[in-house]
């Protein structure tokens, strides 16, 4: 016989704003009203925002400019990207102390399946083990994070927007549906809207046949849906309305790509500038390499220019590599190539690594051998010793200030380049 499953969403509560408010305390931490996405002025979209803000109206992925028209008042800053990172992983490491099948969902999402955990728990219900879970991870890190639960995971999906400890209730940060209970809770608690690949316009087709709640639907049958919304939305409808999912919770593959792209507030046409922003996003790229533990072997610079075209270019080296240094000085290479096909004004510019693998798999080197200096500033990458261990060092310690002090503490250094 099968087991229960056991599956846990665990969702950091407002992650980008606590993140934001735990790095700077004195500006971000002291405003009730805060945006997370963008500065002022920006193309950028809410990432999150305070729940002072949403009163207004204020929801994630709206224009920041909209944001601000609905609450002038708010604060608004960019995501403290490298930050967010780092707390990720670290809120992941707890959750790995109490099941080793944890997946991540998003950077502040993770299923956790507790499938035969039981006698390891002494048979508590699994709310007093999420409840425990919980109060490890704010012990860890000062972060709240609140559990969905239930059979599978659609059900812990749902369930954890009635954990959470928004004002005005008097939620725990923990909401599991019993075993049996799937029906009646997608029946009496869930809309149509809520339910994971219901988007806009499946939302409107539902509409145009008063279909709005989960009850609305449970009438119908599922040839009845089938003859509605198609052969494959029909059944598939029919089942999620009734709580219905996937109880399967997996180690992800590692990742294949990582990337940085900045939206600008004003196209860009001076080429310094454009340097700048293309090195200032390789440096980023590079720590959320390094904060994966991972290296890459290809870089790729992407440039969307005013009439919304993309050129591309990119690189593969002989080895593998991680540093600041060796990634900004290929990104900078690849954006000449790019600049000299077309010189035009930009909205984006973007950088991304791929061809990744473990960096502790990494292989010795003759260029890793002691007195062995990093390349001099201005030098041209080489295929064959792309980056030292030196090179590696100081990307780790600035990691290391970056992390503390946020990531405008460290910027790389005009003598680097005489265009930056």
């Amino acid at each position: 016989m099968e087991r229960e499953r056991r599956i846990l969403l665990a969702d950091a509560d407002q992650f980008f704003v606590a993140v934001a408010r735990l790095v700077d305390p004195e500006g971000a931490g002291r405003a009730a009203r805060l945006i997370v996405g963008g500065r002022p002025g920006s193309r950028g979209v809410v990432c999150s925002a305070s729940y002072e803000t949403r009163v207004f109206g204020v929801r994630s992925g709206m224009p920041i400019g909209r944001a601000l028209r609905l609450c002038p008042d708010a604060m608004c800053i960019p995501v403290p990207r490298g930050a967010c990172s780092k707390m990720s992983r670290q809120i992941r490491a707890v959750l790995e102390q109490f099941t080793p099948i944890v997946r991540g969902a998003s950077i502040d999402e993770w299923y956790l399946d507790l499938t035969g955990t039981e006698a390891l728990y002494h048979h508590e219900p699994l709310a007093d083990t999420a409840a425990r879970i919980r109060q490890a991870v704010k012990d860890a890190t000062g972060l709240s994070v609140s559990f969905g639960g239930g059979t599978n995971r659609l059900i812990a999906k749902l369930a954890v927007e009635f954990g959470k400890p928004k004002p005005g209730t008097d939620r725990t940060g923990v909401f599991i549906v019993p075993p049996g209970e799937e029906a009646r809770f997608m029946a009496e608690r869930v809309n149509l809207a809520d339910i994971p690949g219901i988007g806009p316009r499946f939302q409107q087709a539902l509409a145009a046949r008063e279909l709005v709640r989960v009850a609305d639907l449970l009438p119908h049958d599922e040839t009845t849906l089938a003859r509605w919304f198609g052969p494959r939305a029909g059944p598939w409808l029919w089942r999620r309305a009734r709580g219905m999912g996937d109880a399967t919770v997996t180690v992800r593959e590692p990742a294949k790509r990582v990337s940085r792209e900045d939206t600008f507030s004003r196209d860009l046409s001076n080429e310094a500038a454009i340097r700048r922003e293309v090195a200032g996003l390789a440096a980023k790229v590079a720590g959320d390499l390094r904060g994966d533990r991972l290296m890459a072997r290809t870089v790729t610079v992407k440039l969307k220019y005013t009439d919304f075209s993309i050129r591309t270019a990119s690189r593969t080296l002989k080895e593998p590599i991680e540093s600041d240094r060796a990634v900004t000085d290929v990104a900078l290479e690849l954006l000449a190539t790019v600049r000299k096909r077309r010189r035009a004004p930009i909205r984006l510019a973007g950088v991304g690594l791929s061809g990744l693998a473990d960096a502790a798999d990494r292989q010795p080197s003759l260029f890793d051998a002691p007195g062995v200096a990093p390349a001099a500033p201005g030098a041209v990458v080489s295929p064959e010793a792309p980056e030292s261990a030196r090179d590696r060092e100081i990307s780790r310690a600035l990691d290391a200030i970056r992390g503390k002090f946020g990531d405008a503490a460290v910027k790389r250094g005009a003598g680097r380049d005489p265009e930056l």
